[in-house]
């Protein structure tokens, strides 16, 4: 086993993660609203997604990702619509502000990963089956 590896490679995800925290805060969200918004942007449905669908990808309790979206709702980031192929499930959306939001974030994270690659690529060589 090479623990210095896993070490080094969970080291600088937990850095990228904390950075990526401390970004979403600057521009006034909460880190699980920054996931929301890529979530709902990076859906591959262009219904957007379910709040299924925002659990699965955040890892949380259908209740969790309700009241997730309520707050986001509520701070103009995002928008409840009825699914056009089934009413009883509801889609996200990103609102204006929303995706403003996100493309300022994204484009930050773009760089910092950009920053990262060179002392985390050679991480992963050797790793293939």
């Amino acid at each position: 086993m090479d623990y210095g590896r896993l070490l080094e490679v969970r080291t600088g995800l937990r850095q990228f993660l904390h950075w990526s925290d401390e970004s979403a805060r600057q521009v006034g969200l909460t880190p699980s609203q920054h996931q929301l918004l890529l979530a709902v942007k990076g859906h591959d449905d262009e219904r957007g997604p379910s709040i299924g669908d925002i659990a699965g990808y955040l890892v949380l309790r259908h209740h969790s990702a309700v009241g997730l979206v309520d707050r986001a709702e509520a701070s103009g980031l995002v928008v409840r619509h009825p699914d056009p192929e089934d009413l009883r499930v509801v889609r996200i959306r990103l609102t204006p502000k929303g995706s403003r939001t996100l493309d300022k974030l994204t484009r930050s994270h773009v760089e910092e990963m950009r920053r990262l690659a060179p002392r985390l690529r050679p991480l992963w060589e050797g790793l293939d089956p």
